[in-house]
């Protein structure tokens, strides 16, 4: 059995929306504001998780994401995340067109229940919002990791719906990465 582990980048008040900026949320890339040593230490970080995945779970506009860079691109990271299998929650998309890739239409929560009875390991989920918060209303997400990066943006979407119940979490780990970032670990 397969496990749903969202892995988020969030500033220190909680927003994960547009880290990099290319979304024009904040025309602010927020590794822009990290020190080389921090930078080397997140991007090792993201390829050891990268590599630690048995399939990738989206929302269909980091999808359009990941898919409008990673296959054009080459390296260790890039290999990787053009193999892994892809799912990507969507009613609009028709023609994935990212080798791997699986559109999961209709009720998100029953495929990515059933998905984590077919996938054994680790099905990641990247910068995806929406889906992150149906997951976590509907109790499918086993772990949650977050980079927190040094800043408050003081506006933009959060980890975590404001109208969501509470959940109790369970801190299994953390550590510094590179001079300023922290590396959280939960679980429920």
């Amino acid at each position: 059995m397969g496990t749903i582990v969202v892995f988020e980048n969030v500033s220190l008040d909680g927003v994960l929306q547009d880290p990099t900026g290319e979304e024009g949320f904040s025309r602010h890339d927020w590794r822009a504001g990290i020190t080389p040593t921090d930078r080397e230490a997140w991007n090792r970080l993201i390829l050891d998780d990268a590599l630690g995945a048995q399939a990738l779970l989206l929302g269909r506009r980091s999808y359009e994401f990941f898919a409008g860079r990673y296959p054009s691109r080459t390296g260790r990271l890039a290999d990787r995340m053009n193999g892994l299998p892809k799912y990507v929650a969507s009613t609009t998309l028709s023609d994935p067109g990212w080798k791997n890739s699986t559109i999961l239409d209709g009720d998100i929560v029953q495929k990515a229940a059933r998905l984590k009875h077919t996938v054994k390991g680790e099905i990641r989920v990247y910068a995806s919002s929406q889906l992150v918060h149906t997951l976590i209303e509907h109790d499918l997400v086993d772990e949650l990791r977050l980079a927190v990066f040094p800043l408050v943006m003081g506006a933009g979407d959060r980890l975590f719906d404001p109208t969501g119940a509470p959940k109790a979490l369970r801190l299994v780990g953390n550590r510094t990465v590179g001079d300023s970032l922290a590396y959280l670990t939960y679980q429920w």
